[in-house]
């Protein structure tokens, strides 16, 4: 165990597998308490206890991260539990391979419901409890895909992750002027070796040829790993990067810089 983040309160959401799980898992090695949350409870409560064996403090959260009412639960419940919440990770995501001539009005609403609302919820919810707690970290996942265009059935998460850029800009600034002492910062994951990449390949046609491809377009000629992203988090959500507000931190191998 380190003290990088020793005596915060971090909720992490879709937290019990993937990245969000690495990210939990990471900010409890270095001393914070981590309120794991997932719409799936059962997963979410498993992450929870193996950070708990490893001898970490953790509690697992039941958290839709589009619903208004799951979040206030969530942040009080985390407030009770461990005391406060100073640091928020709104990592919750979804994706589609749909093109955009044939992605559903329901499927592109609950793609942004996800992805975008669930982050300005997280972001309006943690900012009260961190007024509350004196000031905190929000970091917001986004993308690649937030960042630059992305083609074959890309266009809903692009358009979700880059509304997820600019919002994590405009409030970093409008927490400053308001002096809330709360930091708002977003990263920004290349292609990650997750479940949800592993979705999205298994759906193409040629999903080993998709494979191939995705990882020959990297320059650093892999896929990235969880805990790269949960290092990132880390860095943003410690008094580490006390001076760090309204940036995007790009962990994507290259493909940005391309």
């Amino acid at each position: 165990m380190g003290n990088r983040v020793a005596g915060k309160v971090a909720l992490v959401t879709g937290a019990a597998s993937g990245l969000g799980k690495a990210t939990a898992g990471r900010l409890a090695e270095e001393g914070a308490a981590v309120l794991v949350g997932d719409i799936r409870i059962d997963a979410a409560e498993e992450a929870a206890a193996a950070i708990v064996k490893d001898g970490g403090r953790a509690r697992a959260l039941k958290l839709d991260v589009s619903s208004e009412d799951d979040w206030i639960a969530a942040i009080a419940e985390g407030e009770r539990a461990f005391g406060k919440v100073d640091v928020v990770v709104n990592n919750a995501g979804t994706a589609d391979g749909t093109w955009v001539h044939k992605l559903t009005l329901e499927r592109w609403r609950r793609i942004h419901a996800v992805n975008l609302d669930g982050v300005f919820l997280g972001i309006k919810h943690g900012a009260e409890a961190m007024k509350r707690a004196g000031g905190g970290s929000i970091v917001n996942i986004s993308s690649v895909a937030g960042l630059v265009g992305i083609a074959e059935g890309a266009a809903a998460y692009c358009s979700s992750k880059g509304g997820v850029t600019l919002l994590t800009r405009a409030v970093a600034l409008e927490f400053a002027l308001l002096k809330t002492n709360i930091r708002v910062n977003s990263v920004h994951p290349g292609y990650m070796d997750t479940p949800m990449l592993q979705g999205v390949i298994a759906a193409y046609r040629e999903p080993e040829a998709a494979r191939q491809r995705l990882v020959a377009g990297a320059p650093l000629g892999r896929f990235g790993e969880p805990r790269d992203i949960a290092n990132a988090v880390l860095y943003l959500a410690s008094d580490e990067s006390a001076f760090v507000t309204g940036t995007q931190l790009v962990v994507d191998g290259g493909h940005y810089a391309r």
